[in-house]
């Protein structure tokens, strides 16, 4: 499985939403739920599908009018290079001392 070269805070936003959810989710509903527009996402759930971290797939038939929704779900290989992407960043985020203790002041 392909490593993803470029973590950005809307790709761990859309990771976290995806890691937290049981059932596939739609994409703009995942869009909404980060508070990031389409057209951010959508090339983020693009890149993940392609690394095949998650799988995309679009919906039968339904009651709903408009366009078919595309519902994403992580694979098991996904969700674990998500589960350690985000554990790495939250460990990074926890060892970095603050720039005020390196000139003497306070926290």
């Amino acid at each position: 499985m392909a490593k993803l070269t470029r973590v950005t805070a809307p790709t761990l936003d859309v990771v976290q939403v995806l890691l937290g959810s049981a059932e596939p989710v739609w994409g703009l509903a995942l869009a909404k739920a980060v508070e990031r527009a389409p057209g951010t996402v959508y090339p983020i759930l693009s890149r993940l599908e392609d690394l095949g971290w998650l799988v995309g797939e679009w919906e039968g038939d339904s009651d709903h009018t408009g366009p078919r929704r595309r519902y994403y779900r992580l694979t098991d290989e996904g969700r674990a290079e998500a589960a350690a992407v985000i554990a790495a960043r939250q460990r990074r985020v926890v060892t970095v001392p603050s720039p005020r203790l390196a000139f003497g002041g306070s926290a």
